[in-house]
C-alpha cells in the first residue's frame, strides 16, 4: 500500500479543515511539529512524524548522519522507528541515500530533489526495491505525487507533501485507489438492427491494453457492454493495441469520478478528448484508469444490439451500438472476444448494470425513462 504523509508542520489559515478532511480521507500520516504536535496528541488512530526527538512521535526523522549513529547507542531513540531526510543535488548524494538503504536500521528515507527528479528517483527505486527501506518522495504538487507514485511503473513507497487546499487531499486520496472493482454479469441478445450510417468513435488510449480489456459502453445508463481492444491481427488488419472502437457519438463511456467514495461517471463519446481519462475493464471485473492520447470520429455503417439482464426477477433492457466491422467485438460470458458481426440473437456477452440513472455523467436517484 503506498503511503501519503501530510506536512501539517505549520498553521495555515484552513488547517483545522486540512486535518478534518485528512480524517474524513482516512489519510492518517501526518509530519509534526512542536507548533502541531499538540492537535494530534489524543487522537490514537494518527501516525506521526516528526525531526524533534523531544515529540513522542511513532517516527523519528534525521536529517544528520552523525547524529543519527550516535543517537543508535541510546536505547529511548533507538527503539523508535527511524528515517533520514536528505535533500538530493548531486549524484553523490544519490549514493549516499543507497548506503543509507543498506544499513538495515532504517524504515524509511524522505528524499527531496528540487532540480532533478525523475532519473534520480528510477534510480534509487532500482536500487532500493530490493530491500526494507521505504523510498518516500518529497512532493511539491498534486501532479508531482502522482508522477513519484508511479515512477518505473513500482513508484516510490510514498509521498510527503503538503496540501494547500481541502480539495488536494480528495486528489491524494484518489492517488491510493490501486485498485477498483466493476462487477460484469451476463445480458443476452435479444435483438440486432442495421444503422446505414452514423458517427462512429474510436478511442485511442497512451496505454497498450491487454486481450480480454476493453472499455464499458452503452447507449443507456441501464447497462454498458464491454467493448474489446483491437488488440488482434489478422490476415487485413494490423493490431491496434491502443484502440477501442467504442461506438457512436450519442454512447456513454464510463470514466473515473472526481469523487474518491464513487468508482465511476459516465460521459459521451462524443464529450472525450486526447487528454481525458477513461476506464479500462478486464473480463474479470478489474478496471484501471487510462489516458485518452486521440479521438477519431468517422461515419461508418453500425449495429445496434439489444440485451436484456436479470437483477432477482426484474429484466433490465440495454442497449449498445457498435461499428458493423470485423474488428470490433464483444465478450462472451468465457471471457472470448466475438466479433459483431458473428454475434446471433440469443448469445450472451457481458455487460454492467448500470444505476440507471444519471445527471451530467454522475449517478443520482431518479426514475429516468431511456428507450
Amino acid at each position: 500500500m503506498k503511503k501519503i504523509i501530510l506536512d501539517f508542520e505549520s498553521k495555515g489559515d484552513n488547517f483545522k479543515e486540512l486535518v478534518q478532511e485528512a480524517f474524513n480521507k482516512n489519510i492518517l500520516n501526518f509530519l509534526v511539529s512542536q507548533e502541531t504536535f499538540k492537535e494530534f496528541e489524543k487522537i490514537e488512530r494518527v501516525m506521526l512524524y516528526s525531526k524533534d526527538p523531544n515529540i513522542p512521535s511513532e517516527y523519528l526523522i534525521y536529517d544528520d548522519k552523525k547524529k543519527f549513529e550516535k543517537n543508535l547507542i541510546n536505547e529511548s531513540l533507538s527503539n523508535k522507528n527511524s528515517g533520514f531526510f536528505i535533500e538530493l543535488t548531486s549524484k553523490e548524494d544519490e549514493r549516499e541515500i543507497i548506503e543509507l538503504s543498506k544499513t538495515e536500521c532504517l524504515d524509511f528515507i524522505i528524499v527531496s530533489a528540487k532540480d532533478w527528479k525523475i532519473i534520480p528517483f528510477e534510480n534509487l527505486i532500482a536500487e532500493l526495491h530490493s530491500n526494507d527501506t521505504e523510498l518516500i518522495a518529497v512532493a511539491d504538487s498534486i501532479k508531482e505525487a502522482e508522477l513519484m507514485l508511479k515512477i518505473l511503473e513500482k513508484g516510490v513507497d510514498g509521498v510527503l507533501i503538503k496540501p494547500e487546499e481541502v480539495d488536494d487531499i480528495n486528489e491524494l486520496k484518489k492517488l491510493l485507489q490501486t485498485e477498483i472493482h466493476i462487477d460484469l454479469t451476463k445480458a443476452k441478445i435479444t435483438n440486432i438492427q442495421n444503422i446505414p450510417e452514423a458517427e462512429r468513435v474510436c478511442v485511442d488510449s497512451t496505454s497498450l491494453l491487454n486481450i480480454g480489456e476493453g472499455f464499458l459502453v452503452g447507449s443507456t445508463a441501464t447497462g454498458f457492454c464491454l467493448i474489446h481492444s483491437e488488440t488482434y491481427e489478422t490476415q487485413f488488419v494490423s493490431s491496434r493495441p491502443f484502440r477501442v472502437n467504442a461506438g457512436d457519438i450519442s454512447s456513454y463511456i464510463l470514466v473515473p469520478d472526481n469523487n474518491p467514495e464513487r468508482i465511476y461517471r459516465t460521459k459521451y463519446l462524443s464529450e472525450l478528448k486526447g487528454g481525458d481519462r477513461v476506464l479500462a475493464v478486464t473480463s474479470k471485473g478489474e478496471a484501471r484508469i487510462v489516458s485518452i492520447g486521440r479521438v477519431k470520429i468517422e461515419t461508418r455503417p453500425m449495429l445496434r444490439f439489444e440485451l436484456e439482464v436479470f437483477e432477482g426477477d426484474k429484466k433490465i433492457l440495454i442497449s449498445c451500438i457498435c461499428q458493423n466491422a470485423e474488428t470490433v467485438r464483444l465478450i462472451d460470458t468465457s471471457g472470448k472476444a466475438k466479433s459483431v458481426v458473428d454475434i446471433k440473437i440469443g448469445d450472451n456477452v457481458l455487460v454492467h448494470k448500470g444505476p440507471g440513472a444519471t445527471h451530467f455523467g454522475t449517478v443520482i436517484k431518479e426514475n429516468i425513462i431511456e428507450k
